[in-house]
C-alpha cells in the first residue's frame, strides 16, 4: 500500500555502517596480503622514526633540504596510520565493519595526509631546484623564514581543501547497499554507495584533484626540467652523476606518487574500477612511503654518516 503524500517521509541516509568486502576468498591469500602490508607498515614506521630522529638531534642536517626531508617522514608515518592498521585489522577478523563517522573521518585524514604530500613533494622540488641551479644564491633565497612559510602553506592547504569535498560526501543520502569494495574508505567506493545523483560531487571533486594532484606535478615536472638541464651543462661527468643520484631517486617516488593518485582520482565515476583502483592505492599510501624511507637512508650518505655519529655518541658517551 502507497502511502499518502502527506505522510513523514523516512530518513534516507539510513545506514549507519559500511562493510568492507574481503581482498579474497581464501583465507591463505588473506594472510600472505597481511604480512607483507605488515612488513611494509613496519619499516615505514621504522625508516621514517629513525629518519625523524636523526635528522632532529644531528646538527649537520639542519638544513632546509632534512626541514623538508624531517615533516615527509613524519608524514608518511601519519598518513600511512590512517589507512594501514584498519587494512590489516580487515584482512584477519571477521567483522570488517566501519561506522559512518569513522569512514567519514578515515576518509578527511586520508585526504588531508595526501593533500600535505602533494604540495610538500612540490616544496622539496623547488628546494632542490633552488639548489642545483642557483648554488650561490641558495641561502639567500632558500631562507628559514621561506621554507617554515612553504610547510605551514602545505599543512594548511591539507587541513582546508579536503573539508568541503568530506562534508559534500556524507551529507549525500546512503540507503543500501552498504558494502565497499575496496581496502578503506575513499572517494570512488564510497561515492558509489550514494543513492542519488552524484555529478555535481563528481565535478567539485573533480576540480580539487587538479588542484591537489595536477599543478604541484606541473610546477615540480617544471622544476626537474630545469635541473636537469642545469647538470647537463656541468662539465665533469663525476659531477654529472652525482647530481643526477641526488635527485633521480625523489623523481621516480614523486612520479609514483603523483600518477597512482591521480589514476584514482581523475577519473569519472563510470570508469571505476575495484581491482584496479586497489591496487594502485597500495601505492601511494603504502609503496611510496616505504620507498621514502629506503631513499632517504640507505641510499643518502649524509643520512648513513649523521646515523653513525649519533650511535657513536649513544655508545661512547
Amino acid at each position: 500500500m502507497t502511502s499518502p503524500a502527506w505522510a513523514p517521509r523516512v530518513n534516507e541516509t539510513s545506514l549507519t555502517y559500511f562493510i568492507f568486502l574481503r581482498f579474497s576468498k581464501h583465507w591463505d591469500m588473506q594472510i600472505l596480503l597481511f604480512s607483507l602490508l605488515f612488513m611494509l607498515y613496519l619499516l615505514t614506521l621504522v625508516g621514517n622514526s629513525l629518519i625523524l630522529l636523526i635528522t632532529m638531534v644531528d646538527p649537520a642536517l639542519h638544513t632546509p633540504m632534512y626541514f623538508f626531508i624531517r615533516n615527509l617522514s613524519f608524514l608518511e608515518i601519519c598518513y600511512t596510520s590512517v589507512t594501514v592498521p584498519k587494512i590489516l585489522a580487515n584482512l584477519i577478523s571477521e567483522d570488517r565493519s566501519i561506522s559512518f563517522a569513522s569512514c567519514a573521518v578515515q576518509l578527511y585524514f586520508l585526504l588531508f595526509f595526501g593533500t600535505v604530500e602533494c604540495f610538500l613533494l612540490a616544496s622539496m622540488s623547488y628546494d632542490g631546484y633552488l639548489a642545483i641551479c642557483y648554488p650561490l644564491h641558495y641561502t639567500a633565497k632558500m631562507t628559514k623564514g621561506v621554507y617554515i612559510g612553504l610547510t605551514l602553506v602545505c599543512w594548511l592547504c591539507g587541513i582546508f581543501i579536503p573539508l568541503g569535498n568530506t562534508a559534500g560526501i556524507f551529507s549525500l543520502p546512503f540507503c543500501g547497499p552498504n558494502q565497499i569494495d575496496y581496502f578503506f574508505c575513499d572517494f570512488p567506493p564510497v561515492l558509489k554507495l550514494a543513492c542519488v545523483n552524484t555529478s555535481p560531487n563528481e565535478v567539485v571533486i573533480l576540480a580539487s584533484s587538479l588542484l591537489i594532484t595536477v599543478l604541484p606535478l606541473l610546477f615540480t615536472a617544471g622544476s626537474y626540467t630545469c635541473i636537469i638541464y642545469t647538470i647537463l651543462k656541468i662539465p665533469l661527468a663525476e659531477g654529472r652523476h652525482k647530481a643526477f643520484s641526488t635527485c633521480s631517486s625523489h623523481l621516480i617516488v614523486v612520479t609514483l606518487f603523483y600518477c597512482s593518485a591521480s589514476f584514482v582520482y581523475l577519473q569519472p565515476k563510470s570508469s571505476y574500477s575495484p581491482e584496479r583502483d586497489k591496487f594502485l592505492s597500495l601505492i601511494y599510501t603504502v609503496i611510496t612511503p616505504m620507498l621514502n624511507t629506503i631513499i632517504y637512508s640507505l641510499r643518502n650518505k649524509e643520512v648513513k654518516e649523521a646515523l653513525r655519529r649519533t650511535l657513536k655518541r649513544l655508545l661512547f658517551s
